[in-house]
C-alpha cells in the first residue's frame, strides 16, 4: 500500500487514559514546573538479574566478553523492556522483546513478560515472577523453533502490550508485523493478524515477495482505547512509499478482529530518530516516546511528545508538544546520586506509563548485554524512573 495517510480532521481515535490515577507520593513534593520536566524517582534493577531456575541463554552471541560480561548465560535475563502495562496496585507488567537484538541470535531467549515492584525509596526494582508466552494449541502455522511450542526470540519480536479488560494481552511483534493475543498465562489464543499490505523482511508468510518495511521496524508502541473494542498500533519504520520519516498508525477493531482502514501519521523529528512506545491520554491525544539510536555522551534525542489526533495545522501528520526531555531532567533531590541534571542516556527508551495527572513514568530497554549507555564498558541496569510533566495532562 503506498497511499499516503490524510489529515485526521475531524476524525476522533477513541483512545483513552490508559492508567488511573496514582498515589500522591510520585509527585506531590515537587514544585509546579515552568516548562523544564523533573525527575521524582528513581529506581533500578541490576544488568545481571535472571529468571530463577532458568534455562541457559546467548549460545548464539558468542563466547567474547560484551561490557565486561562473557556469554552464554547462566539462565535468561529480566531484561529489554519493551512494554509497560500498570495494574493498579503498585506492580507493572513488563515485555522482554525478542532478547539479544536479531532474529539469527536469539533462539535460546524465551520471550515473557515479567511481574514487578519499583521501590523509589529505596531505589531498586523487585522481580516478583511473571510468566512465559508459548503456543501450545498450534495457532502459528509455520514452524517454530522449539518443539515444546514456547516462543523464542526467533519467533518473534515483541515490542508493545496493552491488557485487556478481560485479563488477556494483546502484543504488538515487529516481525510481521502481527498481534498476538495471549491468555492472562501467555497461553497463544489465535493465529498472529497481519497488517494488510505491510511485511517485513522477517515475515515468514513473505514467500519469496519484496518487503516493504525495514527489518525490525513493525510494532513498537499500541494504544487501547476506552472500550478496549479498538487498538492503535504504531510502526517503528516508514512503510515504502511514505514520506521519510513518517509512520503509520492504524486502528484495528478488537470485535471484528479485523483492520478498519483508518489510518494515521506521526512525523518524527528526523527519519534517524524511531518511536520507543505509546500510550493513550484522552480520546485524542496520546503519549509518544521519541528517541536517536545513540547512548551515553552521544545521546542527543530522548524525548517524549504529547501528540494529538486532531492535526490543528493540516499538515497531514499528529501534532506533537514536548512533553519531557529525557536528557534534561530538574533533579533538585540529586535522586540516583545524579546532580541537578539528569539524563537518561539510553539507546532504546521503550516504556512509557502514565501514574497520575502529572506523573509519568519511563522505562529503558537495556539491551543486555550490549547497552552501555550508562557508564561506558558496562551492560546498563533497567531503570525506571518517574518524571513530573511541567503541565498536567487533564487527562479522560
Amino acid at each position: 500500500m503506498k497511499r499516503i495517510p490524510l489529515a485526521v480532521g475531524s476524525a476522533v481515535l477513541a483512545l483513552s487514559l490508559a492508567a488511573s490515577a496514582g498515589p500522591a507520593s510520585y509527585a506531590d513534593a515537587e514544585p509546579e514546573g515552568t516548562g523544564r520536566a523533573t525527575l521524582t524517582g528513581f529506581a533500578s534493577l541490576p544488568a545481571q538479574t535472571f529468571v530463577p531456575g532458568s534455562e541457559p541463554s546467548g549460545s548464539q552471541i558468542g563466547t567474547t566478553p560484551v561490557n565486561g560480561v562473557t556469554p552464554p548465560f547462566p539462565g535468561q535475563p529480566v531484561q529489554g523492556f519493551s512494554g509497560i502495562v500498570r495494574r493498579g496496585d503498585g506492580t507493572f507488567d513488563v515485555l522482554s522483546d525478542n532478547g539479544y537484538g536479531a532474529k539469527n541470535n536469539s533462539a535460546d531467549f524465551l520471550l515473557r513478560v515479567h511481574r514487578i515492584r519499583p521501590d523509589f525509596r529505596a531505589g531498586t526494582v523487585r522481580v516478583l515472577g511473571g510468566f512465559t508466552l508459548s503456543d501450545p494449541d498450534w495457532r502459528v502455522s509455520w514452524p517454530l523453533t522449539r518443539a515444546d511450542r514456547v516462543l523464542t526470540g526467533a519467533d518473534f519480536d515483541v515490542e508493545s502490550i496493552v491488557r485487556a479488560d478481560d485479563g488477556t494481552y494483546w502484543l504488538g511483534d515487529e516481525f510481521g508485523p502481527f498481534l498476538l493475543h495471549f491468555s492472562a498465562s501467555g497461553t497463544l489464543l489465535e493465529a498472529p493478524i497481519e497488517l494488510p499490505g505491510v511485511k517485513a523482511p522477517e515475515n515468514p508468510t513473505l514467500n519469496g515477495a519484496t518487503p516493504n518495511l525495514a527489518g525490525s521496524k513493525g510494532f513498537e508502541g499500541m494504544v487501547r482505547s476506552a472500550d478496549g473494542r479498538r487498538l492503535y498500533p504504531l510502526l517503528e519504520g516508514t512503510v515504502s512509499g511514505d514520506p521519510a520519516g513518517t509512520l503509520r498508525m492504524n486502528e484495528f477493531d478488537v470485535r471484528k478482529r479485523a483492520y478498519t482502514g483508518r489510518r494515521w501519521t506521526y512525523r518524527l523529528d528526523s527519519p534517524a530518530t524511531a518511536i520507543g512506545d505509546a500510550i493513550a491520554v484522552d480520546d485524542h491525544r496520546f503519549l509518544i516516546i521519541e528517541r536517536d539510536n545513540n547512548q551515553g555522551d552521544a545521546a542527543a534525542l530522548k524525548r517524549v511528545y504529547l501528540a494529538d489526533t486532531r492535526d490543528r495545522d493540516h499538515d497531514g501528520a499528529l501534532d506533537k508538544t514536548l512533553a519531557a526531555d529525557l536528557l534534561d531532567l530538574a533533579n533538585p533531590k540529586g535522586l540516583g546520586g545524579f546532580g541537578e541534571t539528569f539524563r537518561f542516556p539510553f539507546q532504546t527508551i521503550e516504556d512509557v506509563v502514565i501514574l497520575d495527572d502529572r506523573t509519568i513514568g519511563v522505562l529503558n530497554d537495556n539491551n543486555f548485554p550490549f547497552s552501555s549507555g550508562r557508564t561506558p564498558g558496562q551492560p546498563d541496569n533497567d531503570e525506571f524512573i518517574t518524571v513530573r510533566l511541567p503541565w498536567r495532562l487533564h487527562a479522560r
